[in-house]
């Protein structure tokens, strides 16, 4: 018993210091970048919906899906699918999840937890948008937009949340997935439920699913 003891301790400790790692950091299966349909079906296809099944994306999806919206597809440049003014990259990727709300880690390919809780109904001020099973959030991080007086960031940001947006769209129309993205978010609020610091906006909100069956 003496003998086995270490052995013990050690499958104890692994064990605990494993599950605490999957509770902070979901690594994410590699976005699978081929395929999908052609361009301008998608676009011709392309639309909105505000009707989700509850039913939570697989982490290929979602991995697919966080990669179309920003992630690098020039990893020699550390350059990514969406661009960026100035090539700033002060746009974000939260996640919103029943479980919590994570940050995209686009170089790393994995979600790292933000905080803990669901709070995807105060993601928007319309009722589906707390049965969404993936409510996107695109902050902007002013900082790291250099000198620019308040109202050039601010455009500057939104601009490049919507390119975002709509790769998000272009993807789920590939997918068959439903999307909506979403300025009727209580922006003030967002900001104070998430506890983001003055340098950090909400700008837009997105979210998506799974069609109903």
């Amino acid at each position: 018993m003496k003998r086995l003891l270490p052995q013990v301790l050690l499958f104890t400790f692994m064990f605990h210091v494993t599950g605490c790692s999957q509770e902070t950091v979901i690594k994410l299966p590699q976005p699978q970048t081929n395929g999908g349909m052609p361009l301008m079906e998608a676009l011709q296809k392309r639309s909105t919906s505000r009707e989700f099944s509850p039913k939570e994306l697989d982490l290929q999806t979602l991995s697919n899906l966080l990669w179309a919206a920003n992630g690098i597809n020039r990893p020699a440049d550390g350059l990514k699918t969406a661009p960026s003014a100035v090539n700033w990259q002060e746009i974000d990727v939260y996640i919103s999840l029943p479980k919590g709300v994570y940050v995209y880690n686009a170089l790393e390919n994995q979600l790292e937890l933000y905080m803990k809780g669901d709070i995807r109904e105060a993601t928007g001020l319309q009722p589906f948008v707390k049965e969404a099973p993936v409510n996107l959030i695109y902050v902007a991080d002013f900082s790291r937009m250099g000198d620019r007086d308040e109202t050039t960031k601010h455009w500057y940001s939104a601009a490049d949340a919507a390119f975002i947006a709509q790769n998000v769209y272009l993807f789920c129309t590939s997918e068959n997935l439903a999307a909506v993205v979403r300025g009727a978010v209580d922006k003030d609020e967002l900001k104070k439920n998430m506890k983001l610091p003055e340098h950090k906006h909400v700008v837009l909100c997105h979210s998506v699913g799974y069609h109903p069956e």
